[in-house]
């Protein structure tokens, strides 16, 4: 063995850790030094010699096992944390890290020390996610990382774990941490250079790994993982399938990212125990094929302009005065027909940000021709467009070439659940409201994180959610609560707008709880003809 290497390690190591110990390939430990007593109650001379899985948890053994693997891939081990068995039993968690040199006779040189320091926050690497407790790519990370290593000849297999999240709910705190990194190191050991796993939903996963990997032995180790921490010694059942895609070179790469993400999302989707994770795998190349075709179909027509707007009223809950209309897009010339689908597309292929900025020119166009009517739009702009620079870019340089736009245009940040940076989101925000124009939040009190974001979002106006609305209608202490919502958004100098309106009875609740204004079928349906709810408007209503 080089000992100018090993004291080279020891020397630098000790910078870090508490204890080393030197592996040959079969895990027998052949050097240790340190503080050994006092984490095992074992001086050097009665750990050397011994197999170093003997000393680890045996629900850390699956993990420990993974990582020495991996290090064949990525030459070392990050920090994770991991527990020994000691003569006095369990250790408290330890920091793990390492590395191997094939040139050191496949040596493992390991560092531990009494308390790991992990970053509180996702792994970014070249603005690249990872989750903190698995090391995985986030959903969308693993799908551009997974495009890449396609067209370079590598494959992808999606792992399916049903029931995975019920099984975390059911372990004590201490030991999720140590499943997570368990499933996390198993996935990305088995994946191109260590690091292209990602986690895409609760209890679904997907690699991209080298042509050949054993899939059934990815299932049954982590499978294995899982039966670790369960007493009864089941686990739970691990499905995994490898997805073959065509050749598609004649396919942009971003296109083909945007497609695998959307098709991706659809295994996210599916739930229930006649869910097969190989049917998905079977039918992906036609399904990415099939996602690429209606981007480019949606590109085009989002281009083309060919939508048409509808508006639908949002009034003074008192006396009935339009305030001003809500821009709603609509397909195909279909005024009935929810564009729903069509947009829930957009934004999972990520051309919602397109979408927003072309939908913003059509409105500001029909302002220009109706300049003269003074009749005031609110336009929609997803959570998902609110961070994107080019997005922002293009509409402030709309907004600067008509400056009297600020007097006739509202803008409503819709799927606000979608905002990944909330400071970011404000100084777009900011952004618009130093220029004049009123910012409206949308879903108010769908969930606990609205207040959050009513907190960080310093907006003119709230809309209230119809099924909160609703729901408040019917539960005991309903009034009460969006009462205090409404007392909270005046002390705050916020209006508030209350939507799905769609009875007298409902009217009349939300302006007894304080609701400026109102929208709602109540008053019509959404019209291309902003006119026509002023000469069909039930004027008993506010009588």
């Amino acid at each position: 063995m080089n000992t100018s290497a090993r004291d080279r390690f020891v020397a630098f190591a000790f910078c870090w850790a508490d204890m080393l110990v030197e592996l040959d390939p079969t895990r027998k430990i052949t050097f240790a030094t340190g503080a050994t007593k006092s984490l095992l109650g074992l001086g050097p001379e009665g750990v050397i010699g011994r197999n170093f899985m003997d000393l680890v948890s045996p629900k850390d053994r699956v993990l420990v096992e993974q990582l020495l693997f991996m290090t064949s891939k990525k030459g070392r081990i990050d920090n994770v944390t991991i527990r020994l068995q000691g003569e006095k039993g369990l250790t408290p968690p330890i920091a793990f890290a390492g590395y191997m040199l094939p040139d050191l006779k496949d040596h493992f040189f390991l560092a531990l020390r009494t308390q790991a320091h992990l970053d509180d926050k996702g792994e970014t690497e070249k603005g690249v996610a990872r989750d903190k407790s698995t090391g995985l790519l986030s959903g969308d990370s693993f799908s551009e990382l997974a495009v890449k290593r396609l067209k370079d000849g590598a494959e992808m297999t999606l792992v399916n774990v049903p029931g995975f999240q019920e099984f975390y709910d059911k372990l004590p705190e201490d030991e999720r941490q140590v499943l997570l990194n368990t499933v996390g190191t198993t996935l990305r050991a088995n994946s191109v250079g260590g690091d292209s796993a990602g986690e895409i939903g609760e209890g679904k996963f997907g690699v991209v790994h080298e042509k050949g990997l054993d899939v059934a032995a990815l299932e049954a180790k982590i499978a294995e993982a899982t039966k670790a921490f369960d007493p009864d010694g089941k686990g739970v059942a691990v499905q995994a399938a490898t997805v073959e895609v065509d050749d598609m070179s004649g396919v942009n790469e971003g296109d083909l990212a945007k497609g695998l993400v959307y098709t991706i999302n659809h295994f996210k989707e599916q739930v229930g125990d006649k869910f097969n994770v190989k049917d998905i795998a079977a039918n992906m190349n036609d399904l990415v094929k099939e996602a690429v075709k209606s981007l480019n179909n949606f590109r085009s027509l989002t281009a083309g302009n060919d939508f048409q707007v509808a508006f639908h009223p949002i009034l003074d809950a008192r006396t009935g005065a339009v305030h001003h209309y809500e821009a709603l897009v609509r397909f195909n010339g279909n005024f009935e027909e929810s564009p729903y689908k069509y947009i829930t597309f957009a934004e999972e292929t990520g051309l919602i940000t397109e979408f927003d900025i072309a939908m913003a020119r059509k409105c500001v166009e029909w302002l220009r021709k109706n300049r003269s009517d003074k009749v005031s739009i609110a336009v929609n702009i997803s959570g998902m467009s609110v961070g994107n620079d080019q997005y922002s870019k293009d509409l402030h340089a709309m907004l600067d070439a008509d400056t009297w736009l600020r007097n006739f245009l509202v803008f409503e940040i819709t799927e606000s659940a979608r905002v990944a940076d909330l400071s970011q989101a404000n100084n777009f925000v900011q952004g618009l409201r130093k220029k004049g124009f009123h910012v409206c939040l949308d879903d108010f009190g769908a969930g606990a994180a609205s207040f959050q974001y009513l907190s960080v979002l310093e907006v003119d106006v709230v809309k209230l959610d119809g099924s909160a609305v609703k729901n408040a209608q019917t539960a005991p202490k309903g009034r009460a609560f969006l009462k205090a919502l409404t007392t909270l958004c005046k002390t705050m100098d916020v209006e508030t707008i209350a939507e799905m309106v769609d009875s007298k009875e409902g009217l009349e609740f939300v302006r007894d709880c304080g609701v400026e204004y109102v929208q709602g079928f109540l008053f019509g349906k959404p019209d291309a003809d902003p006119w026509s709810f002023i000469k069909k408007l039930d004027r008993k209503l506010f009588a």
